[in-house]
């Protein structure tokens, strides 16, 4: 009778195991949603990247554009366009900008600066795709236009 009574409690045991646990659907289930949210907030962070690049850019336009007025009062006229903006941290008299170099825009590619005459000036970031025009991350970035609307 012990024997009877040892096997009724394996059976039962073993019938609770089997009912235990997730099966093969339920874990897809879970993971095709958790997919799913990972998707979601992925596409959040790059939107997100490319806004604040973005926002890089125009502060550091406007960082030369502080520079070139202290380099305006120094010189008493603006660098030309051959001089560039090499000519706030490579002049005779001192460094207009806290870097030793021209910092590249947060794409990689250099800032264009072009002298029109007198005061007027244009500084240029490209955008991600480094070539003039383009839209959303590829839109240029101009100096003359850092409100946000596209030229």
């Amino acid at each position: 009778m012990n024997t009877d009574r040892i096997k009724r409690m394996k059976l039962q045991s073993n019938r609770k195991y089997a009912t235990a646990g997730f099966s093969l659907i339920e874990l897809m289930v879970v993971i095709a949603i958790i997919a799913m949210l990972a998707t979601a907030v992925g596409v959040q962070m790059f939107d997100a990247l490319d806004e604040g690049n973005v926002t890089k850019a125009k502060a550091e336009i406007k960082n030369f554009e502080t520079a070139l007025v202290g380099y305006k009062i120094a010189f008493k006229k603006m660098p030309s366009t051959d001089e560039g903006l090499n000519a706030l941290v490579n002049n005779s008299k001192k460094k207009f900008l806290n870097t030793n170099t021209i910092p590249k825009d947060p794409w990689g590619n250099d800032y264009v600066y072009t002298h029109e005459g007198g005061n007027n000036y244009t500084i240029i970031s490209y955008g991600e795709d480094g070539k003039s025009g383009g839209t959303g991350v590829n839109a240029d970035i101009n100096s003359n236009n850092l409100s946000g609307d596209e030229d």
